[in-house]
């Protein structure tokens, strides 16, 4: 019982800069989430660079001003700062095998491992009830802001009140991601993953709010036209239920709901005439472009890979890669090719084979009707950037977070999600996306360490409370 008094005092003590805390990694998730819509309204570009500074300086004000005493908070601290630090190494040879600029290296780590920062910094607070209850709000809040603003813009659209220029009308509908080059496929990633744990985890809210967030997201996926996005969270399931094989039951269960969904799915989209599902059916009657070695979409996807090794003059170059932002990555293959005259003269150096990549984008009319065939995205980047021990150590990041955070279904399937978007496009590395992922995962977790706190104080009410309650008599 001292023990616990004494943890409340020091949690008390500390009370106001954990209140700070909290309050900077909300700050540090606005400046990744809300910097598009403010840049559309017409703030500076620079902006979109902001939380490449407020990310890092929060993880370290944490880091220093908390004193955690939890073992498992502790250990895992120690084992993601090494891994950060190893892949910051690597990163530094590549560059150095490569000349690439320093400003490629400081942007590359940190939009890579941002989603790491800001979840070490959420685990490593001692949260309050308080504390977790504003964090899951202010993210719940901005998902709603996030799909009533896409809603609107696709009504402003059609109705023609707001103009457009760049990109089809439904890729126009990006919610707070607005005007950037996958902002629909962001928005409603983000929208559905926030719809579902508010489902999941609600349970104080009517069963028709949860149903109808869901609704809503999935509205939104419709009218925004990102159907791959329904593609990638299939797969994650299907994959979750193969991590099951340890329970039989649960395993079978799993299969005949894949079944059944997926069936009844195909027979939807196969045998009706629902306009939603009209793009499905399109590709759906083209299987031969899938299937490897020859198929057309198959070819397309692996192109920059076939560019990228094109250009390996050594066994080096296969370790390292060809440098941070070089290649395909959303460093080198987006954003200096958006904000050239930011980064250009701040020493960002860059590689024949980007253009390469996006002069066969341009001249590809298959990746031009999908992004699902497009050869830019994030896994052939990792590796055409920093090769295999590069692409291993990231790899090694995303386990540490896997086996030590992720002890929910939920968890994982937001980490699935993640490593599917990197197979499609440069999506796992877009910071607004990767961080609400970060933070969902924080609140699943830290709502567990409460659970258990909770129960453990129910224990010790339950066996010494007893003596401790005085009799008032009359």
């Amino acid at each position: 019982m001292q023990s616990i008094i004494h943890e409340s005092a020091n949690f008390q003590g500390n009370r106001q800069g954990y209140i700070k805390n909290i309050f900077l990694i909300l700050l540090a998730f606005a400046s990744a989430f809300y910097p598009r819509i403010f840049s559309a309204v017409g703030a500076p570009s620079l902006i979109n660079f902001i939380h490449f500074i407020i990310v890092p300086c929060t993880l370290g004000i944490v880091l220093v001003s908390t004193r955690t005493k939890n073992r498992l908070q502790i250990g895992f601290t120690w084992e993601i700062i090494a891994g950060l630090l190893f892949f910051l190494g690597v990163m530094l040879a590549s560059a150095l095998l490569n000349q690439a600029g320093v400003i490629n290296v400081l942007l590359n780590f940190i939009l890579l491992t941002e989603p790491f920062m800001i979840l070490l910094a959420i685990l490593c607070l001692p949260l309050s009830i308080a504390s977790w209850k504003k964090l899951r709000s202010f993210l719940l809040i901005s998902s709603i802001i996030n799909i009533i603003l896409a809603i609107a813009q696709h009504f402003l659209l059609i109705t023609g009140i707001l103009k457009y220029s760049r990109y089809s009308l439904a890729d126009n509908v990006q919610g707070v991601f607005y005007l950037s080059g996958a902002g629909n496929y962001v928005s409603v990633s983000v929208s559905l993953s926030v719809a579902i744990y508010y489902f999941i985890n609600a349970k104080f809210s009517p069963l028709w709010l949860r149903i109808f967030c869901i609704f809503a997201a999935f509205y939104q996926l419709v009218v925004s036209d990102s159907k791959q996005i329904l593609i990638v969270f299939f797969l994650a399931w299907i994959i979750l239920v193969f991590t099951k094989f340890n329970n039989f039951r649960k395993l079978l269960l799993y299969l005949v709901a894949i079944v059944v969904v997926i069936g009844g799915f195909f027979w939807l989209v196969l045998n009706s005439n629902i306009e939603a599902l009209s793009a499905f059916k399109h590709w759906a009657n083209r299987t031969s472009i899938y299937i490897p070695p020859d198929g057309e979409g198959f070819q397309a996807k692996i192109a920059g890979i076939e560019m990228i090794a094109s250009y390996f003059k050594s066994p080096f170059n296969w370790l390292l890669g060809l440098g941070p932002g070089h290649t395909v990555s959303r460093l080198g293959g987006w954003v200096f090719r958006d904000y050239a005259s930011m980064v250009i003269p701040l020493g960002a150096t860059t590689h024949p084979v980007t253009e390469q990549a996006w002069t066969f984008v341009n001249s590809n009319w298959l990746i031009l009707e999908s992004s699902l065939f497009m050869p830019l995205f994030s896994w052939a980047g990792i590796w055409g950037d920093l090769g295999f021990i590069g692409l291993a150590t990231y790899v090694y990041l995303g386990y540490i977070v896997w086996n030590r955070l992720c002890w929910d279904d939920f968890s994982k399937f937001l980490m699935l999600t993640l490593f599917i978007y990197g197979l499609i496009i440069t999506q796992m590395e877009e910071p607004g996306q990767t961080m609400t992922v970060a933070i969902l995962i924080g609140l699943q977790w830290h709502q567990r360490q409460m659970s258990k706190r909770s129960l453990t104080h129910q224990a010790y009410l339950h066996n010494d409370g007893n003596a401790q309650i005085p009799t008032h008599k009359s």
